[in-house]
């Protein structure tokens, strides 16, 4: 006994008799032909095979300067004489740099020495001689001198008098702890600015070869 087909004549309704090939699609129907040799498949300009088309709306980025990256300044902006330092953050004057940890503190335990040596009022004519090259007598000692990035110059009389009058009644106002906050602000700080230099806008740099002098 035989069933009926639900889905149609059955498999036998397909296949073609014995001796027979499949009949060809229609014109316009069934697969494409491969493209010819030396041919791939076609594809809008712009557009690779397997890619997405861009969405619209967007444009390219406009193209980077040659030459300038993360963490670089750009060339441009700095002026002829002058070179951008990485570490500081500051554009200083070609053949300084700042001032070391080591030098300034350094330069605080020379004052001393030399406060006795001359007595204290040479120490403080003196200081009144160089204040207008940017130095006290232990930074002139140790080849160093007040910068101010602000205006790139050097620090002149009223503005080393008032980085060596008032920046330093304020650091001795509480004594002990405006001195640590002063030296904490030197060391930790990329500008190694401590309290009266903040207040003057000042920072040291160190001129062995005395390109900054006035």
């Amino acid at each position: 006994m035989t069933f009926p087909d639900p889905y149609g004549s059955g498999q036998d309704a397909i296949q073609p008799p014995p001796g027979q090939a499949y009949d060809p699609p229609p014109p316009n129907q069934g697969f494409n032909p491969p493209p010819p040799p030396g041919q791939g498949y076609a594809a809008p300009p712009g557009q690779g095979y397997g890619q997405a088309p861009p969405p619209p709306g967007f444009t390219a980025a406009p193209p980077v300067p040659a030459g300038y990256g993360y963490g670089q300044y750009p060339a441009a902006a700095v002026p002829q004489g002058m070179y951008f330092d990485q570490i500081s953050g500051l554009v200083l004057p070609e053949g300084t740099e700042l001032a070391s940890v080591g030098r300034r503190i350094g330069a605080w335990f020379l004052a001393i020495p030399l406060a006795i040596v001359t007595l204290g009022i040479g120490y403080i004519i003196w200081g009144l001689i160089v204040w207008g090259n940017g130095q006290t007598p232990a930074l002139q000692v140790l080849g160093m001198r007040c910068w101010r990035p602000e205006t790139n110059r050097v620090a002149g009389f009223w503005w080393m008098a008032l980085r060596e009058i008032a920046g330093r009644l304020i650091e001795g106002i509480l004594s002990f702890i405006t001195l640590i906050t002063s030296f904490v602000l030197m060391v930790a700080g990329r500008e190694r600015k401590a309290l009266h230099d903040w207040i003057a806008g000042t920072v040291v740099l160190h001129d062995p070869n005395k390109v900054l002098r006035t």
